[in-house]
């Protein structure tokens, strides 16, 4: 249940659209819904952003589709993360055309406005640099290719939370005028997400050119003594440019929350 769903019931009960009985049985499983082992958090999407969002990393296909199925029912959309893509082929039988795969994020989208047959959107388009300026957006800029899932996993977030949301991508220190050349993509954006492995260096050198607030995300990417991610993330954390904030490893969807969060009160400040 998100804020806009609950005003609709409220509306329709006193215009008279809707009777009491039935504004009731809407709000029934309010606050919460036991689904096998998981309870759900029907009231996410009034306190905060967005529903509860799932992390299928560590669940069964069935798990994944029973909580999509409860949460959908109430707040008439989902966002899955981390999903295999044994988990995303169920959520797809089961949702059918209002289903979206984003294979290289590792993340579905289900909504109630069914499109002409589920959607999969392929890691290949996902390359290209995209555009997204002005007050209320995010760019998101990853270091090499390696760090794709990553980034896309935030652009899909923050694309659900309706956002709007740029890419520049392959963008790392090794080669410096690649950054460069979109210098004023990141001075006018509202938050910069930055994804990079290896030395992590990325995020300090966009936070020394713009004075957006920039999100680090540490990638895992990396040879030996990148230690997992786990070098990238101190050298974001020792960090000497202002205002740069670092997220955990990996942690895109974090990250474009994070983003997209600022960035709407940012909207909200100019409206």
């Amino acid at each position: 249940m998100d804020p806009a769903r609950l005003r609709k019931i409220l509306e329709g009960v006193r215009r008279g659209r809707l009777s009491t009985r039935e504004a009731l049985e809407s709000l029934a499983r309010l606050p919460f819904e036991t689904v096998g082992p998981a309870t759900v958090d029907h009231h996410r999407g009034l306190r905060q952003h967005l529903p509860e969002v799932i992390l299928c990393q560590g669940k069964t296909s069935r798990q994944c589709v029973a909580i999509a199925r409860s949460i959908v029912a109430t707040s008439g959309r989902c966002l899955a993360t981390r999903a295999s893509d044994e988990q995303a082929a169920a959520l797809i039988r089961e949702f059918g055309a209002a289903a979206e795969w984003n294979d290289l994020a590792r993340a579905v989208v289900v909504t109630r406005s069914p499109r002409r047959g589920a959607k999969v959107t392929k890691g290949g388009r996902s390359r290209r640099a995209t555009r997204a300026g002005g007050r209320g957006s995010v760019l998101v800029v990853s270091a090499g290719t390696a760090d794709l899932p990553v980034a896309e996993e935030a652009v899909v977030t923050l694309e659900f939370m309706g956002v709007p949301v740029g890419r520049v991508y392959d963008a790392g220190v090794a080669g410096i005028h690649r950054l460069l050349a979109h210098v004023p993509a990141l001075r006018t954006a509202s938050v910069i997400v930055v994804v990079a492995g290896m030395e992590g260096a990325l995020a300090s050198v966009v936070g020394g050119i713009t004075d957006r607030p920039v999100i680090a995300v540490p990638t895992s990417v990396g040879y030996g003594a990148s230690y997992g991610g786990l070098a990238a993330l101190l050298a974001m954390l020792n960090s000497c440019a202002a205002g740069v904030t670092v997220v955990n490893i990996d942690n895109g969807f974090g990250a474009g929350y994070a983003a997209g969060v600022i960035a709407r009160q940012a909207r909200r400040g100019s409206a």
